[in-house]
């Protein structure tokens, strides 16, 4: 099994009628700088650990690192819905940054979704963020509007599927098969990596089985089209300094087959006033996974300046 070399504790706050969990490493005091963690899509905040694990033990000392469950997801609440909208999670972020750092603006870190929610939160409101990073957060596709009545129809047919059951999670009989099927999901993922993060992503149900932490409704389509042009102008308006971290796989191109390219995120990018790009090299998109001692040494350059 993987040895933890920084370990956590755990922490709930209530906001906007949703009870959250947060992992934290580093210093306990309320007044130290704040560095939050928001994991992506079907992930939880436990998954940062061997990103963690690689900070500087002197450096995590000085700083509060937390790392979040969204709604929906870990041992955060599960609200009683049968879709999510993402302006929650901004709304649950905004929150959640009053409770942590009323005060001071803090440093935030958004990998897959995480990473598209941190950087709309970031032009939402830019006065709370000291600075930004943003781990293959890529966004959509452009849409059309000639799209909207089969998005709509989609959804609506998404929706009777999920109450007929049809869109139940796989369940596993036990860790060791929730395992195999993190290494496949990755195959870079080593094998005592995927037993320890194995009983974090799932848990033994009261019949035994093992069930991925995350709630069903999540794979329902937004009813929403992804606008482009709206997300431009949320960019302009982010004053943090931002880096924009991606995998040397290209995702996208996996993902889009050409729809939306790396060269197209990029020129998306060119709207945010202060931003930087790197790439880890010998990684997928789980890179906090893949090379965490190469993702902690840029997190830790770029938050020290």
């Amino acid at each position: 099994m993987y040895q933890v070399l920084h370990e956590s504790t755990s922490t709930f706050v209530s906001v906007r009628h949703c009870r959250y969990h947060f992992r934290q490493w580093g210093c306990t005091d309320p007044s130290a700088p704040l560095l939050l963690l928001a994991h992506g899509w079907m992930d939880v905040g436990a998954s940062w650990q061997f990103m963690v694990d690689q900070l500087d033990a002197a450096w995590l000392s000085q700083r509060r690192v937390l790392a979040l469950d969204w709604r929906g997801y870990g041992q955060s609440a599960w609200p009683e819905v049968d879709s999510y909208w993402f302006p929650d999670y901004l709304g649950d972020l905004d929150a959640l940054i009053d409770r942590l750092s009323p005060e001071s603006p803090i440093d935030l870190v958004g990998h897959s979704m995480g990473g598209n929610v941190v950087m709309m939160y970031a032009g939402a409101r830019p006065e709370r963020i000291h600075r930004l990073v943003n781990l293959e957060g890529f966004g959509m596709p452009e849409t059309r509007p000639a799209q909207a009545p089969n998005r709509l129809r989609q959804w609506l047919g998404e929706l009777k599927r999920h109450h007929a059951g049809e869109t139940a999670l796989h369940h596993y009989p036990n860790a060791e098969a929730v395992a195999r099927r993190l290494m496949k999901n990755n195959p870079r993922l080593s094998q005592p990596k995927a037993d320890w993060l194995a009983r974090h992503w799932a848990e033994p149900d009261a019949k035994g089985n093992w069930r991925i932490l995350g709630d069903a409704a999540h794979k329902i389509v937004n009813p929403y089209l992804y606008r482009v042009d709206e997300m431009q102008e949320v960019f302009r308006q982010i004053s943090a300094p931002v880096l924009a971290i991606e995998a040397s796989d290209n995702s996208l191109d996996q993902w889009w087959k050409g729809r939306y390219t790396l060269e197209q995120y990029h020129a998306r990018l060119q709207a945010v006033p202060d931003v930087r790009i790197a790439r880890i090299e010998d990684a997928g998109h789980m890179l906090h996974h893949d090379q965490p001692a190469v993702l902690a040494q840029l997190l830790q350059g770029f938050l020290s300046v």
